[in-house]
């Protein structure tokens, strides 16, 4: 039978550590900037990989739509990470 998680141990060692901060604070900024406010399905997706949150770098997506890439946008669209080679 799997073990009940400890909300509060996750919340201590993860959320509560200034990396996660910061992320957090990141993103509520681009949200903020795109005027999306608490409740609304769209997320802040990034134009391009270098994450910056300037008005050109953002723009309104669908979570669908934001999540589906996985990280991968542009010229790097559908390669796994590290480069995978042909087998040719």
């Amino acid at each position: 039978m799997p073990r009940e998680r400890d909300y509060r141990k996750e919340y201590l060692s993860y959320h509560a550590s200034t990396k996660a901060k910061n992320k957090r604070a990141r993103a509520n900024a681009a949200r903020a900037k795109l005027g999306l406010k608490k409740g609304d399905p769209r997320d802040a997706g990034h134009v391009n990989r270098s994450g910056g949150n300037n008005a050109a770098n953002i723009k309104p997506q669908s979570r669908s739509e934001n999540r589906a890439h996985g990280g991968r946008i542009g010229n790097k669209a559908g390669k796994a990470a590290g480069g995978r080679k042909s087998k040719r």
